[in-house]
């Protein structure tokens, strides 16, 4: 695996668009070999058919169910060391793609790294700190500038909300550097499309779920992504401490489940009000048709 991700590690940093291209081919195919296998079917260092063969031979694993799996507990450990976190390395590619010009075929490489990157955020949660960083994430707000084509705003909100889940500190750092003007202002433009605002609405239904306590997901009658996440990130801990004792180069990840400066809906309706007007109607709608299977505080 580690000799996999280096290959893929050396492609995603070239400037060359064909490389980075086969780079994030192959950070997509070790990803699908370990979501689509079946738990303990196969050592993780002896996975050698394509990610199109495992996808004939069985179906995806839930979240929660990955944990069993030893590939995917080998790739989490790897996943603690800044030398093999794939979330830290798609971040630089993303970077280096937009100063690399050529919108034409850098755009759909952005497009490929940021999709892989909302899957790292998932599949590993401790990856969520890089974005306590103000340059990392001042990235996800560049790309959702006008200049940027509708897909890539798109898929920025949905990395960016991967990214605040059950994360308050990253919450506070998106707010202290006027996130909520950059999503309010793509909302509010005429040039916007409607696909995209849309997924900006989402956003703002997201941001304003209040900041709780985790809720463990088999707990709950109407399963949601917020709150699997929450589920799994919990079950995830230990894991993620054990793999932390094995990893030379431990990343500085906060393990705690709660942070301090958490905010409610009413807090964070506040805020946003400064940049919207109809904010007390988004909050009244989230009461009433609670979307995120949530109930709001």
């Amino acid at each position: 695996m580690e000799s996999l991700l280096s290959l893929s590690f050396d492609n995603i940093a070239s400037r060359d668009s064909n490389k980075i291209r086969k780079g994030l081919r192959q950070i997509e195919g070790l990803l699908a070999q370990i979501c689509l296998s079946k738990a303990g079917s196969r050592s993780p260092h002896k996975r050698k058919s394509s990610a199109l063969d495992d996808k004939k031979q069985g179906s995806a694993k839930q979240l929660g169910e990955l944990k069993q799996d030893p590939a995917f507990r080998e790739f989490f450990r790897l996943q603690e060391g800044f030398q093999w976190n794939v979330a830290s390395r798609l971040v630089q590619t993303i970077e280096c793609l937009l100063g690399m010009g050529n919108p034409s075929e850098t755009d759909l490489l952005i497009l490929s790294a940021l999709d892989l990157l909302q899957g790292i955020l998932m599949l590993h949660p401790p990856s969520k700190c890089l974005f306590n960083r103000e340059s990392h994430m001042n990235l996800l707000l560049d790309l959702l500038d006008s200049m940027n084509p509708p897909r890539v705003q798109s898929q920025a909100l949905l990395v960016l909300v991967a990214a605040l889940i059950d994360q308050p500190r990253n919450t506070r750092t998106f707010e202290s550097i006027d996130g909520l003007l950059t999503v309010t202002s793509l909302f509010k433009s005429r040039s916007t499309t409607k696909d995209v605002k849309m997924r900006s609405l989402e956003f703002l239904y997201f941001y304003l779920m209040p900041e709780s306590p985790i809720v463990p997901f088999s707990h709950t009658s109407a399963p949601n992504t917020a709150v699997i996440q929450r589920g799994v990130e919990r079950s995830f801990t230990a894991l993620a401490g054990h793999a932390r004792t094995h990893s030379g180069d431990a990343m500085e990840i906060d393990e705690e489940l709660q942070d301090m400066d958490v905010r409610s809906t009413e807090d964070k309706q506040m805020l946003l009000g400064q940049y919207l007007s109809n904010v007390e109607e988004l909050v009244q709608d989230l009461q009433e048709s609670g979307p995120f299977a949530v109930p709001v505080q």
